[in-house]
């Protein structure tokens, strides 16, 4: 099972891109199940139930978020009731939604885990106690797909030698910079630190270069805004056993699309 996963999608740009790269990747790769990181594309913070709707239609089968899951207000009644929208499994006990989500396909049963790091972010509940503890109370299927949304490296590396043997795919989202880390861990685990971004390629972050520039210089507080231009797609294929559940190879994949 050939499974692709898109790093944080970044507002218009990045939902463009994704809707007119998606489907080409999907031929390219021979790819079975989508997995999109979508914490960003409302403008850049979090997430509304018409965009979800509209990345689930245009090929992702199952969308996580991350630290802005809660910025666009309406959309946390949505995510009570979403079958593919999933939040990070690990904020504290009462929030909206869920962590995981179990999809039945061709290929067996897939879990897709959403865990949140703690370092250098807000105050969460442990992800690897949160993560070990879920896996214990459910049976995941063979094939166990984590997003860790992590701002420290080293928390994202150890997730995935702690998940080693454990999850098919672990992959860190959030710093929107690609790493060149892919690899398969001794247990048959794929792993990469960060999947990248999907946005506008030439701002910062995604975001427009003149606003982040201002903010350095000045050390005035400013929200944003999505910057303009060309965009690229960034993310992983890993192709996995559908009996074991293990990795037999991780990709990296980049798509540059130029601006209308």
């Amino acid at each position: 099972m050939k499974i692709l996963m898109v790093g944080d999608i970044v507002g218009s740009p990045g939902r463009r891109t994704f809707k007119a790269c998606v489907e080409k990747l999907k031929a390219e790769h021979d790819v079975d199940f989508v997995i999109a990181n979508a914490e960003n594309s409302a403008g850049g913070r979090g997430l509304t139930a018409d965009l979800a709707e509209e990345l689930l239609a245009a090929g992702a089968d199952v969308l996580t978020m991350g630290d802005h899951v809660w910025d666009q207000r309406e959309f946390r009644a949505y995510l009570d009731n979403a079958e593919k929208v999933i939040r990070p499994l690990n904020m504290q006990p009462g929030s909206h939604g869920k962590g995981y989500v179990s999809v039945e396909t061709g290929f067996g049963k897939v879990t897709v885990i959403n865990l949140i790091g703690r370092v250098f972010m807000r105050e969460y509940d442990c992800p690897f106690r949160a993560v070990d503890k879920l896996l214990e109370e459910i049976d995941p299927g063979n094939i166990v797909v984590v997003d860790i949304h992590a701002e420290a490296t080293s928390e994202k590396i150890m997730m995935g030698r702690y998940l080693d043997g454990r999850a098919s795919l672990v992959a860190g989202t959030h710093t929107h910079v690609q790493t060149s880390d892919e690899t398969v861990l001794p247990g048959g685990t794929a792993y990469i630190t960060d999947l990248g971004m999907t946005g506008p390629k030439d701002g910062s972050l995604g975001r427009d270069l003149e606003q982040v520039k201002n903010i350095f210089l000045t050390g005035l507080p400013s929200m944003f805004k999505v910057a303009k231009g060309d965009t690229v797609l960034e993310g992983v294929v890993a192709d996995i056993d559908r009996e074991t559940g293990r990795s037999n190879s991780i990709t990296r994949v980049r798509e540059v699309m130029k601006a209308d």
